[in-house]
């Protein structure tokens, strides 16, 4: 007996090896792929990519979320450049080649410059496709650490969502969200309902864990499996339900960040007050923010990042840098370090707490490894 248990532990560790082999293959293929290609376009190595998925009746959505918490013009490209994050739009083409819809967002694309094109027909029960299309196009497009879908009717904190992501720069294969596990409803005309219920066993059953879809962020190993694989690629009715199948099967670690779905205010507000400013905001009632339109901008006055953390940057080769700040007393900064290929190193830094009257000047170094450093208020 003792024998058998010892083969069955061999092929449970041969499975993962052979798992972890056939997910670096895959993303050595598409770097092939992409030198290979008749016409290369070198991909930009950038952090991260954010696809903020939006339909073309969403025009005011856009304009709120332009308006908050996404960087604009000038101050767009300069986030590109210096720190690598990307922030686009994503949205397909209408079923009727160069339509009114179509001329509208190509319009707003030539103002805005923030829109990614997808070779995709839109529609709301078509979103596991535009998921699978969104990776495939941002992979081929940009060489990311990280690749994050959000909706238009989500608040995001940039900097906070940047300093998370960086904490998870070692692990090959992560995905990254508010997991949960809800009911397969089996019922016809009910939302969410799911035809394949009867994949998930009996009636009454849960799915398995997977991010909810209204922000979430995965590795670039998991992007690029998606990406060539993305013919075979099952989708169910429910986008992310999709995304958490795709994943069964691989070694993948599942993290579950609830500062990726707090609640607007007060509960986003409590929550920055007290140190913990959180990634995303929204409503559960409405899955996003309710009447977003109307009050996103309520919810970045409150919950933002502007007053407590931001994205910053220093050159290549510092060993410190000097700063001039307003802290609580005993909060605390961190600063991560991210390595971009050229190689310059860029600081993401993490503001733990709100801005308030306590002026502190002091120096930030960085540990032996060039990798972290912390400055605490203590007093």
């Amino acid at each position: 007996m003792d024998e058998v248990l010892k083969t069955h532990e061999v092929i449970q560790s041969l499975d993962k090896s052979i798992a972890v082999l056939q997910t670096q293959l895959a993303s050595k293929s598409s770097q092939e792929m992409s030198l290979k290609s008749s016409a290369p376009v070198p991909r930009q190595k950038v952090f991260m990519v954010i696809g903020i998925n939006t339909a073309f009746s969403s025009r005011k959505r856009r304009d709120s979320v332009r308006e908050t918490w996404m960087p604009q013009g000038e101050k767009l490209v300069q986030l590109e450049r210096e720190k690598g994050i990307i922030v686009r739009f994503m949205i397909g083409h209408s079923a009727t080649s160069n339509s009114i819809l179509d001329r509208a967002i190509d319009s707003e694309d030539a103002q805005h410059k923030d829109f990614l094109r997808l070779e995709h027909v839109e529609g709301y029960h078509e979103l596991s496709a535009k998921t699978k299309i969104f990776f495939s196009t941002a992979v081929a497009k940009w060489d990311a650490e990280f690749y994050v879908k959000v909706d238009d009717d989500v608040h995001v904190n940039l900097g906070m969502l940047a300093s998370t992501l960086a904490r998870h720069r070692s692990k090959p294969r992560v995905y990254i969200g508010c997991m949960k596990s809800g009911p397969v409803l089996s019922q016809k005309n009910v939302k969410y309902h799911e035809p394949e219920y009867w994949k998930f066993g009996e009636e009454g059953n849960k799915y398995f864990r997977h991010a909810t879809g209204q922000i979430y962020a995965i590795s670039k190993e998991l992007a690029t499996y998606i990406s060539l694989n993305q013919p075979i690629l099952h989708k169910y009715a429910n986008e992310d339900v999709s995304l958490g199948a795709w994943f069964i099967g691989l070694e993948v670690e599942h993290i579950d960040d609830h500062s990726m779905c707090c609640g607007t205010p007060p509960d986003c507000a409590w929550k920055a007050q007290a140190g913990d400013v959180c990634i995303a905001s929204f409503d559960w009632s409405c899955s996003g923010i309710c009447k977003s339109v109307e009050r996103i901008k309520f919810v970045h006055e409150k919950c933002g990042e502007a007053d407590g953390s931001y994205v910053g940057g220093m050159q290549s080769g510092d060993k410190a840098v000097h700063t001039d700040m307003k802290l609580l007393i005993g909060t605390c900064i961190e600063i991560w370090v991210l390595e971009d290929s050229d190689p310059q190193i860029f600081q993401l830094f993490s503001w733990r707490g709100r801005v308030h009257g306590v002026s502190a000047n002091s120096e930030l170094g960085l540990d032996q490894n060039g990798k972290s450093a912390t400055f605490c208020l203590l007093s």
